[in-house]
């Protein structure tokens, strides 16, 4: 489970680093921009989401 949104999180800041080299590189002209920001999102949606399903499992440590 933590290798999980240990990948997620990695994911993200990857994500948020090429939303910010296209938004530099094409300087407004295509969509590529939004579409990696938009990955950044669902990317952060599903780790909260894992989160909240794993501690109402029990799967993460602590969680009771």
């Amino acid at each position: 489970m933590k290798i999980i949104i240990v990948v997620l999180l990695i994911l993200v800041v990857i994500s948020l680093f090429s939303g910010l080299v296209f938004m530099y590189r094409d300087k407004g002209q295509s969509k590529r921009t939004v579409i990696a920001l938009t990955i950044r999102v669902a990317l952060s949606l599903a780790i909260f989401g894992i989160v909240i399903v794993g501690h109402f499992l029990g799967w993460l440590p602590g969680a009771k």
